[in-house]
């Protein structure tokens, strides 16, 4: 019998079923609903905060995720996260930036450990995650924004890649101009496929 409509009629609509051609991270729901149910979804982040002096300052927390050469691995950034905290004085006047830069060196970084966001997985990031309190340097620039006080978020979804061999910065930069209580945070999420 032939369907002679060409649109569905009100009373005999016409079901389909969408196919997944792909395992994992799937197409139907955010990748980081597949990537976190399989274990693959990781965090890290720290924060460097500082009492200025009379003079005021700048503070600044960067945090790096490399994808070590030989891996087999792709990272993918699912969101960037952070903020600064001020606590400032009437008189002083405060500026704020983030940025996300590509490769680049960090002067003594701490080596930080990726928490995964499956707590009944045990699997462990491939990334080597590292800390500095100053800015990166001979980087390339991805993006510059300006800040204000208060937390930010950018929702990624994988639009950051990471192959082996590469490394991604997210630096967060806060300054007053007198004294003042100053706190940087930076936090990556990611999944690796």
């Amino acid at each position: 019998m032939p369907n002679n409509n060409v649109f569905n009629p009100l009373n005999q609509p016409v079901y389909t079923s969408s196919t997944n051609s792909y395992t994992s991270p799937g197409i139907v729901a955010p990748p980081e609903n597949s990537a976190g149910s399989t274990g693959n979804l990781y965090t890290a982040g720290s924060t460097n905060s500082t009492t200025l002096g009379i003079l005021g300052g700048s503070v600044t927390a960067t945090l790096q995720l490399a994808n070590p050469a030989g891996s087999g691995k792709t990272i993918y950034v699912s969101r960037l996260s952070g903020g600064i905290t001020v606590a400032l004085n009437l008189l002083s006047s405060f500026s704020g930036t983030m940025t996300l830069s590509a490769n680049g060196t960090l002067s003594s970084p701490s080596t930080l450990t990726a928490v995964n966001s499956n707590l009944s997985s045990s699997n462990t990031s491939i990334a080597v995650v590292r800390f500095s309190t100053s800015a990166p340097s001979g980087v390339a620039t991805l993006i510059a924004m300006p800040l204000q006080a208060g937390p930010f978020q950018s929702d990624e979804s994988g639009r950051y890649v990471i192959s082996p061999g590469q490394t991604i910065n997210l630096s967060v930069t806060g300054s007053l101009s007198i004294a003042g209580l100053l706190a940087c945070t930076t936090y990556f999420t990611w999944w690796e496929n």
